[in-house]
């Protein structure tokens, strides 16, 4: 993971040792093979289309992995999953409006029935816009610069190459071992997930050539006491390949233990309180209150408050964000975006300000900004938006129990829930698993739960006074957005110590 201000993070040092202790395994994610050979013929779509049209791009993408879910009551194998995918489309420009066509199959040796298919597509599309007067984007050219670029990230295996059957007894293994743990557990489903990405993009100017391997994990024991039931769930993700599984076994006591908590736990009296954050719900305040607020497709659509925050004040000064592919290493770590913009380090929020927000590369056209490198396809079927990869609170300087030290009366909140995006206003909707009691600096065993945290970004955000000197990174789920379209993303952060309305 490329760190901030040096600092390693504790998946960062993960990741390293895993390299550092075994470099006789580490190799290059190899790119497709398939890819390689379907570029020449791409390259004469390109340029045959490029006759009839201003702007001619190309995204191609040959995805491959697996899904494997194991309980007691299940065992589902499969070598697809959410970000698996063979295919292509084509975006052109011609008269100020842009058109794509999207195919999965390729005949390099019929470029010219192809290209005559192709261009009848995007015509028609064009010509519908047109007589029908709709309104569109006043959006000029996407720039063309001449650039080569191969990527070959280093994983220790390939997906592609695991062998699953060793792979599926170490899971079902974890999972009996879970339920071994406590006469609650009914069952506990492990899920692992893998994916080895390989994606090309072509202009008339431009070859850029990606592939990599990322990985996620979860073990979810599911307790039942007193009639009420919970799911203890614990994942782990990295940008490497499936050898992280093993560590899903070290998971197992806490998600058991947090489970039980969760059960047990007290309602909480509504009010206003010092809070402390864990990694994980920085991230879902990182991701769903801010993050969402300064995606500039929205500022183009008129739809985010964060617009009219650029250069003012967010947060206390103690206050840094990024965001960015570069910014970490994680699921969503990448070399270009689906546009051909190189990804990012982008920060957000400089001591508290405001400086910047994300955007695709149509977006900054119509914004008269760069792009940042967060145009993302849910798949070469969907459409293009801004979406966020990796967002990240940078840490501090201060020891969580000097945090927990310092709160007179409140809660050290734990555990994602769920969390609602409120770009237009926004509000902080962010469900949490429980908070742990907090009185004169010291925790009092107290559980409360589940605990719902609102209010608005900038309150949240002013208020932080404290901030830890590690930090996680947590990219085991998945980002919607538009019609529901899907893409992986990360977050995290330190300990952070703010104050917040708690019901």
């Amino acid at each position: 993971m490329i760190c901030y201000k040096n600092e390693i993070s504790k998946q960062d040092k993960l990741m390293y040792n895993i390299a550092k202790g075994k470099d006789e395994k580490i190799m290059k994610a190899p790119f497709s093979e398939y890819l390689n050979t379907l570029a020449p013929s791409l390259k004469q779509l390109v340029s045959k289309l490029g006759d009839d049209y201003d702007y001619v791009s190309v995204l191609s993408t040959d995805s491959k992995g697996f899904a494997i879910r194991i309980s007691q009551q299940v065992k589902v194998i499969s070598s697809s999953n959410l970000t698996t995918e063979r295919g292509s489309v084509v975006r052109v420009y011609k008269d100020g409006l842009y058109s794509e066509y999207a195919f999965n199959h390729f005949d390099a040796d019929s470029i010219e029935e192809t290209y005559h298919k192709i261009k009848k597509e995007l015509d028609a599309q064009l010509a519908v816009l047109k007589l029908t007067n709709t309104a569109v984007y006043n959006t000029k050219k996407l720039e063309d610069e001449p650039l080569t670029l191969f990527v070959e990230k280093e994983c220790e295996q390939l997906p592609e190459n695991t062998d699953i059957e060793k792979l599926v007894n170490d899971l079902n293994s974890y999972s009996l071992e879970a339920i071994s743990k406590d006469e609650h557990v009914v069952d506990c489903m492990v899920i692992a997930q893998s994916t080895h990405v390989s994606k090309l993009f072509l202009t008339a100017n431009r070859d850029l050539r990606q592939s990599y391997v990322y990985c996620e994990g979860v073990v979810a024991p599911i307790i039942v006491m007193d009639g009420k039931n919970e799911i203890g769930y614990q994942g782990l993700s990295a940008l490497g390949g499936p050898e992280v599984f093993t560590q899903l076994k070290d998971k197992i006591d806490y998600a058991v233990k947090f489970a039980k908590e969760v059960l047990t736990a007290d309602p909480i009296e509504p009010g206003e309180y010092e809070i402390i954050t864990t990694p994980e719900v920085s991230g879902l305040i990182a991701h769903e209150a801010f993050g969402h607020g300064v995606e500039m497709d929205m500022f183009v659509k008129n739809r985010a408050l964060g617009k009219d925050f650029i250069d003012k004040r967010v947060g206390s000064e103690l206050v840094t964000m990024h965001e960015g592919a570069l910014c970490a290493e994680n699921v969503t770590s990448f070399a270009f975006d689906d546009e051909g913009t190189l990804a990012g380090d982008v920060v957000e929020i400089e001591n508290g300000i405001l400086r910047s927000g994300i955007c695709d590369a149509l977006s900054a056209l119509r914004l008269g900004v760069k792009p940042t490198g967060n145009g993302k396809r849910q798949n070469y079927e969907h459409k293009v938006y801004t979406r966020m990869t990796n967002t990240l609170f940078d840490s501090g300087t201060d020891k969580v129990e000097d945090m927990i030290a310092s709160v007179k009366h409140g809660y050290l909140l734990e555990g994602m829930s769920s969390g609602m995006e409120d770009p237009k206003h926004w509000g902080i909707q962010c469900i949490l698993k429980l908070g742990r009691e907090i009185k004169d600096g010291k925790l009092t065993g107290k559980v409360v739960g589940p605990v719902i945290m609102t209010g608005y970004v900038t309150e949240v955000l002013g208020n932080v006074s404290m901030l830890s000197g590690d930090r996680g990174v947590y990219g085991c789920g998945a980002c919607g957005k538009g019609h529901k379209e899907w893409v992986k993303v990360s977050d995290g952060g330190p300990y952070l110590k703010t104050k917040g309305r708690l019901g």
